[in-house]
């Protein structure tokens, strides 16, 4: 009997998954914002449209990297949501937000690195391209915009998660789990993408943030005196808890029940 991989191989799973996500999501935004349309109604790198397609694209493939080893959490809300509503243990809650955590920083870094030309071209004091990594808020007098669709977004992301995957319900195929997933995700960000860019997800927002502070970048959210990098960590925090809520009291317990 093959035995199951250990915590050392979950942890390089999260890793690598979460590398894997943010390298398409960062690197999709660095693509739309460093190489803007030169000519009007050109169309070479898009817009909005292919931010949300690359970050779900990014989530499909991270979770075909990890979900034999780890369960391809990829997301401390997840990982959370699963410790108070899945039995998972508490005692792997940490280990995993970390590596989850290193997983973005790293992804962070390399898109960096492969586009540092570009952004010493188009901000060559890294004043304004921050947001390439991290999210900020649209409106910023009104961070609790901001922290209610951090709630929303993420309460949408591990209901679907949960529904998705519940052996109870009606559970698509293995390999097809991570591309609806990676919809669910492009379906948030084309819905709710507006009012805090979109994080959904802790490590995804502080592990570049605290990249582009190592890097340099000025107005990073973190070490400006705005005070906006808890928005992204807290809310989807609090959001996945009520979305795996509302999943299992809301749908689960009849489907256990029948």
């Amino acid at each position: 009997m093959t035995s199951k991989p250990g915590l050392p191989a979950e942890l390089v799973a999260e890793f690598l998954g979460t590398f894997v996500l943010i390298l398409f999501g960062t690197g999709v935004v660095a693509m739309v914002v460093l190489f803007p349309n030169k000519n009007p109604g050109e169309v070479i790198h898009g817009g909005f449209t292919n931010i949300t397609l690359g970050w779900g694209l990014g989530v499909t493939m991270g979770i075909y990297i990890a979900g034999k080893i780890s369960g391809a959490h990829l997301n401390p809300a997840v990982t959370l949501a699963l410790a108070v509503f899945r039995r998972f243990p508490w005692a792997k809650v940490a280990p995993y937000s970390i590596a989850q955590t290193t997983g973005a920083f790293t992804a962070a870094a390399l898109v960096y690195w492969n586009y540092a030309p570009a952004f010493h071209r188009v901000d060559a004091q890294l004043e304004n391209t921050a947001g390439v990594f991290t999210t900020f808020p649209a409106f910023p007098g009104l961070p609790q915009a901001g922290f209610l669709d951090q709630v929303i977004g993420t309460g949408l992301l591990v209901l679907l998660v949960f529904a998705i995957t519940d052996e109870f319900n009606a559970p698509p195929g293995a390999n097809l789990t991570p591309a609806l997933i990676g919809l669910v995700v492009v379906a948030i960000g084309m819905s709710f993408g507006g009012m805090h860019g979109y994080a959904i997800n802790p490590a995804r927002d502080f592990g570049p943030r605290l990249f582009t502070v190592v890097a340099g970048f000025r107005n990073n959210g973190l070490t400006d005196g705005s005070h906006v990098w808890w928005i992204p960590v807290v809310a989807p925090l609090l959001g996945g808890l009520v979305g795996a809520a509302l999943y299992d009291f809301g749908i689960r317990r009849f489907l256990r029940a029948s």
